[in-house]
Formats: C-alpha cells, structure tokens, sequence
C-alpha cells in the first residue's frame, strides 16, 4: 500500500489513483540560467516519486514544462521578466531571436543534466509560449464566471470569490497579506489578488514578448501558465503536482485558485507533494546568485559525478532539509563508491528474489518515499552471509528500479574509481594553484600503488 504526504490534507495518505493511468504535473525550470544543484532536488524527488508508481506497477503520465516568458523577479508579479533580464545579463540583443536563443540555450542544458542524475524524461516538456491560446480561454472563462476582472493594467483573479484559497498553504488571509510581496496597484480589489494577464502598457509597453488577447497586446502571468498545460495534457482533474516548498503559499495556491474556478473541480489535483530545500551551512536555501549558486558542472569539475550526487540526496528523506557541504558530499561518493565496488564483486547469474528483502525495501519507499531506510536495507542486503552473491545482486537490481543509481552501468575498470577521484581532485587543484593540496593527493595517489605524470594532453595514471 504506497502512502504519500499530502500537503493539502497534511497527513500521509493512501494514494488511490483517478483513472488507470496516473497523472503527474511537475514546475518545470524558468530557462533563463543554468539549474543549481537545489533545484535538481526537486527533480530528484519526482523522478523518485515516478520510479516508485512503476514499480508499484502503476502506468504513469509526467508532465513538466518549461517556462520561457511571464515569470517575473518575484513570484507574486513584481519585477522584471527573469527571461528579458537574462538577456540584459549577458549583453544579448532585446529581440524575439535572442530570447529564442537564449531559451533553446538553458532548456537544452536543464535536459541534458537530468541525464547525467539519471532522471526519466518526462512524458512531455510543454513550452509556456506555444500554449497562449490555452491560457487566454482559461481567462476569459474566469471572467464569465465571475473570478476575475480587468483593470487598465491587467486581468487580475479575485480571491475574495474563491473561499478556500488559503487551504493548501494553511495560513489565514491576513497571515498570507502579511507574506505578501505586492505591488501597489489602485485597480486591485485585494492585495492578494494575482495577474492572469498583462497588458502591454506602462512598464510593460515594450516587453520583447506579446501575443494579441480580447484585452489587447499582452503577456501571461507566472501561474495561469501552469493551469493550461497541466489540464491540456492530463484533463481538468488529476492525481499529482509536485514542486518545492517554496511553491505552496504562492504559486501552487495560486494554480488551484484559478483551476477549480474555471474547471468546476474540486479537488483539482488530489495530492500535493512538495520536496524541501537544500540548504547551506547558513541554513540559507541555495539560490542563482553569488556563492550559493552551485551547478552540476561545477561539482563535476571538482571531481564528483552525477551520481553522487543522486546518492547524497537519497541519504535523506525528501520533506527534511538536507545541509549541503563538500565534506558531506565528498563521504556520500565514498560511500557510494563501496557500493559500485561491492555490487561488482557480485555473481552476475540471475537468481529469484529474496521476498523478505523485496517486502522490507517495498514498505519503506511505500511509505512516503522513505529512502534512507530503503538505502539501510540496500546495505543490508550486501550483509547478509545467508544470501548468495546472485540473490543479492538481483535483489539490489531490483531496488535500483526505484533509486536509480544505474547499477547496471557498473564497469570494472583497471584504475579504481578511488585513484581516477583523487586524480580529478588533483587537478582541480593544480587549476586553483593549491599546489600544497595537489602534492598531497599526488602522495595519496602514489601509496594506492600508482603514478600520475601531467603532460599537455591532461594528468596521465599509470600503474607503479
């Protein structure tokens, strides 16, 4: 029986799908710069969240869009378009092309990282530009009915029409007010009232991006892109949304609002899954600016593979904090290390699997996605002298469906990953010019029984 935390009941529930297939809707990325490590939790978590349905043998449809205009600096459409200020960052022509360009740019690498974290595609990555059509009929139903209105500047949602608006954040009105990052607008009956759609006037006169609409030249909101895609591709009522924490006072309350006013669904989605932060010493969320903004190349570059990362996340549970530091991660490669080299020491003829085992691994991942319980019980599994080395290798095969660590990709190779890791950190160094630091892992490097010789092509590992 698979229980997830709904963050709209606030307690684990029984998941019970609405149709034979299961729909899954996850905020996809603003594609106006690389995606730090922090947001790829949150990609993390769904491609858990997914892996455990189909291994419940649920059929699964997962949505994630990209979102290339109407996102503004601050969520509750304040700001510039994060789109148009990229291209102001990196001295890009203001044009439709450039944008394009600049769009193309950043989807292409957010695609080809969840490769490299060994996150499934998603069934379809619908694009916020090619869906104005479905937006603006989202709207004018909103305003037939009653939910929204139009002021010289805008088509705003009016929340006092929509009265359990503050049920998935759980807070009062005055407490959300209170929250609120708002522009001072004279037409706006509430100050929690949010754009559907922006009239090309004012500030927004020239924006780069403008489609016509009933209400004149414009562009959408931030949240109304969301609605239109996910009903498009998985109907006006579905199972799943997932997304960050920081989602939910805003953004995903803001989804709901509109959608259940203009679908006549109630609930529009059944649950609400949200990952936490991944956090610094600071206790500050990660983020795209100054030290907090840490890629996967850059991890890469200091000598640590996707995977690790994968493997550092799964060591805690999706709705806890997890404290990000280079020593943590650097013991989850070496942990994950010992597992690469353990599952390769094992037979690789295939055996039945060991039922006590399947049954401990399926009750800790049906249960809220309990990783770190379900990696105790991977280790666990490599313990055991009662086992054969094939019952433990397609047992493990087996829980790797879940946590993806792409086992099967395991290769023995004739310099240890320990000795290439040491090599890649050595480098790094000789980058830094830290030459103290790469002295010492050339001496570390030496005592594993091997030489390393730098030459124009790159370090260069041979064997003592």
């Amino acid at each position: 029986m698979l229980k997830l935390y709904n963050t709209l009941t606030r307690k684990k529930d029984t998941f019970k799908p609405l149709k034979e297939i299961v729909g899954i809707y996850t905020c996809g990325p603003t594609v106006y710069n690389y995606a730090h490590i922090g947001n790829f939790r949150s990609y993390l978590f769904a491609d858990l969240l997914k892996r455990t349905l189909l291994f419940n043998n649920y059929q699964v449809k997962h949505i994630i869009n990209i979102t290339d205009v109407g996102h503004l600096v601050s969520d509750a459409d304040a700001g510039e378009d994060k789109m148009v200020k990229a291209l102001q960052r990196e001295n890009l022509k203001p044009n439709l092309s450039s944008l394009h360009k600049l769009a193309q740019k950043y989807t292409r690498a957010f695609q080809e990282d969840i490769k490299k974290l060994n996150i499934q595609e998603p069934t379809k990555w619908p694009k916020a530009t090619e869906h104005i059509k479905e937006m603006i009929d989202i709207i004018k139903l909103l305003i037939k009915n009653g939910h929204a209105y139009e002021t010289s500047t805008a088509i705003y949602y009016d929340i006092s029409k929509f009265k359990d608006y503050s049920n998935l954040a759980h807070f009062s009105l005055d407490q959300l007010e209170a929250g609120a990052r708002v522009e001072v607008d004279p037409e706006k009956r509430n100050p929690l009232d949010f754009v559907l759609w922006f009239k090309a006037v004012n500030k927004h006169k020239n924006h780069i991006m403008q489609w016509s609409s009933p209400w004149g030249k414009g562009f959408p909101g931030w949240h109304i892109e969301c609605s239109a895609m996910s009903s498009k591709y998985l109907g006006k009522q579905f199972d799943i949304h997932t997304g960050g924490i920081d989602h939910i006072p805003i953004h995903h309350t803001n989804e709901i609002a509109q959608s259940e006013a203009a679908f006549n669904k109630k609930p529009w989605v059944k649950y609400w899954l949200h990952g936490e932060f991944l956090v610094l010493d600071k206790k500050t969320k990660m983020a795209k600016s100054g030290e907090n903004f840490i890629t996967l190349s850059i991890l890469e570059e200091k000598g640590f593979s996707p995977l690790d990362y994968r493997y550092f996340c799964l060591g805690t549970h999706y709705r806890k904090p997890i404290m990000f530091s280079y020593e943590a991660l650097t013991g989850a490669q070496n942990t994950f290390q010992k597992l690469q080299d353990r599952f390769l020491q094992l037979n690789k003829t295939k055996a039945p699997l060991n039922k006590k085992y399947l049954n401990q691994f399926t009750k800790e991942i049906n249960d809220d996605l309990n990783t770190p319980q379900a990696l105790a019980t991977m280790w666990e599994v490599l313990k055991d002298n009662n086992l054969q080395d094939e019952e433990k290798r397609s047992l493990l095969l087996k829980f790797d469906e879940v946590l993806g660590l792409n086992l099967k990709s395991f290769k023995v190779d004739s310099i240890p990953q320990e000795v290439q890791t040491l090599a890649q950190k050595r480098e790094q160094a000789r980058k830094d010019q830290d030459w103290k630091k790469a002295d010492q892992l050339r001496d570390k490097i030496q005592k594993l029984g091997y030489l390393i010789e730098d030459s124009s092509e790159g370090p260069k590992i041979k064997q003592k």
